[in-house]
């Protein structure tokens, strides 16, 4: 079993939980260093703990609770991103594409060349043959909803390559994240896969820039937000206990093969939630080397967002101990 290490920052204050009606704010994104658990998080913090105890993965998460309290478990390890990259690659396509003016319906010959037989890929096995035009909107469609491995090279291929992405993604002021491989480069080596990486905090921050920066909002931009709510893998993981009506939410995945000691090297899941009152967050959850079955780490991924929207609602029940923290927190102010 790996140890577990917890690490809380707080970031614009403190969260109110429950689904209020708090409106996002637009502000510059910056992330604090300070280590001290808001107690509010408590809850969550326990819940969260309990749910990865005695799993076989280092599992690391981070949660942004409407722009302003941060939760990170486990955000000193570097996970495998796996095909959750392909989100951060779809953000520099669309800064490639407005600097250049490009629309999204411009259209791209695809070379037999990079239909590779051996990875995964809808767009493949639609046109075994290659040798098609595709409109860029297409191929993003293809990544970010299939998680096509090929139509990701073709895109890397089209604005320059991954060191590309990996400065623009450093640009933003997300710092903890390497993009080195190709997919193809990483299906050659499996070994490849851990050198596309990010920490739990990192994947959560790009999400909070992309959701509230408006700079970045453009048309590109908007069709990239459209498409990941409309994101068809996965289904198991953040999403599966988020069926309430009204509810919003845009995910990428990643999920890798096993490694040479038997484990699942990467399952991952990040997105972004709005619920119906207006209440927002934003969840990244890496599940790294893992023993467990894939059914067991989807669930892993599945439990800690039913948790966090459960705290987000004030529906976790308290433990014994934080009861007993609130009853002496209202005798002193009594006394006062």
């Amino acid at each position: 079993m790996k140890t577990i290490h917890i690490l809380y920052l707080a970031v614009f204050g403190l969260f109110i939980g429950g689904c209020s009606s708090q409106k996002s704010r637009k502000e510059s994104f910056s992330v604090s260093t300070n280590q001290e658990t808001p107690a509010n998080l408590n809850v969550l913090k326990n819940h969260i703990e309990t749910i990865i105890k005695d799993k076989k993965a280092t599992v690391g998460v981070a949660v942004i609770l409407n722009g302003k309290d941060t939760l990170a478990i486990n955000n000193t390890e570097k996970y495998p991103m796996m095909s959750v990259y392909k989100f951060h690659q779809a953000l520099a396509v669309c800064d490639y594409l407005e600097k250049k003016n490009i629309p999204l319906t411009t259209l791209l010959h695809l070379d037999k060349k990079f239909f590779k037989p051996d990875t995964y890929s809808p767009l493949r096995d639609k046109y075994p043959q290659g040798d098609l035009d595709l409109s860029l909107g297409e191929l993003l469609t293809y990544t970010l909803q299939l998680s096509d491995n090929i139509a990701c090279d073709i895109l890397f291929d089209y604005i320059g390559g991954v060191n590309v992405v990996d400065e623009y993604i450093h640009s933003l002021g997300i710092k903890e994240v390497s993009i080195t491989t190709t997919e193809d480069e990483m299906h050659q080596d499996m070994e490849d896969c851990y050198e596309n990486w990010s920490t739990p905090l990192a994947a959560a921050s790009l999400l909070e820039i992309f959701t509230t920066n408006d700079s970045l909002r453009n048309e590109f931009t908007d069709f990239v937000k459209r498409t990941m709510i409309e994101c068809q893998t996965g289904k198991d993981r953040l999403v599966a206990p988020l069926s309430e009506n009204g509810i919003i939410i845009g995910h990428k995945t990643g999920t890798s093969d096993k490694n040479s000691r038997g484990e699942y090297i990467g399952t991952n899941d990040i997105g972004f939630v709005t619920l119906p009152d207006g209440t927002r967050y934003t969840i990244a959850v890496f599940v790294k080397n893992s023993q467990e079955e894939m059914d067991a780490n989807a669930k892993i991924i599945a439990d800690i967002s039913a948790a966090v929207y459960q705290f987000v609602c004030q529906k976790l029940p308290a433990s014994s101990s934080e009861k007993k923290l609130s009853l002496t927190n209202k005798t002193g102010n009594n006394e006062n």
